[in-house]
């Protein structure tokens, strides 16, 4: 089962800061706050800096370990990528390692690599995400109004924060097979919020001719004046996808041996059954920045 790999965004590169000066109160005075007990830093601070560093204007897989962009950089064109956002807590980290470790010990060989996505080369926490659309371009003039419209959609749907599970693990492909992940595919709940926030993010984009992810572009649908497709609510399937959703969590540049593939899918299912994934808003990343669209509370749905 093929999943859907989205580009990974640039900014510019960042200028160093100068050295910090330590004066006098700094050295008298101790620091008696354990980096443990220090509170986590506010969900928007991670927004500031979620985009990695330029270090190249072309597209270099060495800079990469291999990975090739699959939506090269043009002027006046904006990568978009709709997601739900997940910092696992320190204990859910520790799970993860060990399931990637797992996997590393069961998949020998240099060509069969595993690359975490659990922290950055520096060490840094990133963030895990469950996808609500393909690798999208935006025009320019396109920016504001797409996230308008969506944030309007969203908002108005009044969909709640909801919790997911995991139901098991998986190793898929992205759309051009240059990458196997290793992914935490979701459990199918009671609430079907992952249906419906793809369906609001499909039908968003669609709005602004990009294509749905997960669900085909049906024949029946129509071009706009602009050029764009257009599809009528009567003919918007209701289908389920949860099937499709899912957490990356390591990838690899070649394809695992069917016979590694089951036995690495089997791995600590037991603990990650208990894993409960909380989500209170939606990201909307196009091009560099990131908006973060807060789903509704209970006391706001009239």
């Amino acid at each position: 089962m093929a999943l859907v790999q989205y580009s990974d965004s640039e900014s510019e590169a960042e200028q160093e800061a100068p050295p910090r000066k330590i004066n006098k109160i700094d050295q008298k005075i101790p620091n008696r706050t354990s980096p443990s007990t220090l509170p986590p830093l506010p969900a928007a601070f991670h927004d500031l800096y979620a985009s990695s560093i330029r270090v190249s204007v072309r597209d270099d897989p060495s800079l990469h370990g291999g990975r090739k962009r699959v939506i090269p950089h043009v002027e006046g064109n904006w990568p978009t990528h709709i997601y739900l956002e997940w910092y696992p807590s320190k204990d859910e980290l520790q799970t993860l390692r060990d399931i990637i470790t797992q996997a590393e010990n069961t998949l020998q060989g240099e060509e069969h690599k595993i690359y975490s996505l659990l922290h950055s080369d520096l060490g840094a926490q990133l963030p895990l995400h469950v996808s609500l659309s393909r690798p999208v371009v935006l025009r320019t003039e396109q920016r504001q109004p797409f996230l308008d419209t969506f944030q309007e959609t969203l908002l108005a749907s009044n969909i709640s924060p909801f919790e997911i599970q995991v139901g098991s693990l998986d190793w898929a492909s992205n759309t051009e097979k240059t990458r196997w992940f290793y992914v935490l595919r979701v459990k199918r709940l009671n609430q079907d919020h992952l249906n419906h926030l793809l369906r609001i993010s499909n039908r968003s984009l669609g709005l602004f001719g990009q294509p749905p992810l997960y669900e085909p572009i049906s024949d029946s649908s129509e071009l706009d004046g602009t050029g764009r497709h257009t599809r009528s609510s009567s003919s918007e399937t209701l289908k389920d996808y949860t099937e499709y959703f899912h957490i990356s969590v390591a990838w690899s540049l070649q394809e695992p041996p069917a016979r590694d593939r089951d036995r690495v899918e089997n791995l600590a299912l037991q603990r990650l059954s208990s894993l409960r994934i909380h989500f209170d808003s939606v990201k909307a990343k196009i091009g560099n920045h990131v908006s973060s669209i807060p789903l509704a509370r209970p006391h706001s749905i009239r």
